[in-house]
């Protein structure tokens, strides 16, 4: 009874987040606070880490937190046992490189990048991105090339990011098994909705993370070359973003609209 107390409250702000995830909050709360009746496991230090996260967060919040807030970050806990589960059945092992392990304090790596993640899902107002928030932590428990400072990095450029921006990064990423239209964009959208998208696209063009980068004017004044959005791509920093967020489960529909957005 005295263990079963201690997890209660870390157990119920997973749980709590059923009004964001479904019921899939409630299996993933199982999996991490009662693996023993579960049908799969998790790693050991992963589940450890995620359980010491939920506690933490429900116990001690960072500042006054709404009740809504407290479901998505319940739900960003769910997510990333979702995917946990299923980076396990596709082969990648969790690291073992210290990112799980408390060191002085009895804090962890992937301590400071969890509570990063949480507020993150507590703070958004699109609560679809606080699936992709979830799967962060997921990836980054089996992404030993990453460290703790490399996850900040990628997760900050995420979070100053519309959800549009997100949906465009997958759109660019998945471009090998989704052929992305060859038409030019508009240069002066006359529609609000096209007007936003091309913001959000040439946006992403100055920050970095696509390129080619923003078209500069030429010398007296020749025409600046059309941007179709077959020749975007990945940077360097848009792939870390893609791979963090796990950016290839954003849905077809999604990508279709933001696509459309640009015509």
């Amino acid at each position: 009874m005295a263990e079963y107390t201690e997890a209660a409250p870390g157990r119920a702000l997973v749980e709590s987040g059923e009004l964001v995830a479904g019921s899939m909050a409630r299996t993933a709360a199982g999996l991490l606070f009662d693996d023993g009746s579960a049908k799969v496991r998790l790693d050991d230090g992963l589940a450890r880490w995620l359980r010491r996260t939920a506690t933490t967060a429900d116990a001690d919040p960072a500042a006054p937190v709404s009740s809504r807030a407290r479901c998505r970050a319940g739900a960003a806990l769910a997510f990333a046992a979702e995917l946990s589960v299923t980076r396990a059945h596709q082969g990648r092992t969790v690291r073992t490189d210290g990112f799980l392990a408390p060191g002085p304090g009895e804090r962890a790596p992937a301590d400071e990048v969890a509570e990063a993640a949480v507020l993150a899902a507590r703070a958004t107002t699109e609560e679809w991105r606080v699936r992709h928030l979830g799967y962060l932590l997921a990836e980054a428990a089996v992404s030993p090339d990453l460290d703790a400072a490399v996850v900040l990095r990628g997760l900050r450029l995420a979070t100053d990011l519309t959800g549009r921006q997100w949906v465009l990064l997958a759109a660019v990423g998945r471009r090998e098994r989704a052929p992305l239209p060859m038409a030019p964009v508009p240069q002066d959208p006359r529609g609000w909705a096209a007007w936003g998208a091309l913001e959000d696209l040439s946006d992403l063009q100055r920050r970095g993370l696509l390129d080619p980068p923003p078209a500069t004017p030429r010398p007296g004044g020749a025409a600046l070359p059309r941007l179709r959005p077959v020749d975007l791509r990945l940077t360097r920093r848009g792939v870390l973003v893609h791979r963090l967020l796990a950016l290839d489960f954003v849905r077809d529909p999604a990508v279709a609209a933001a696509l459309a957005d640009l015509a």
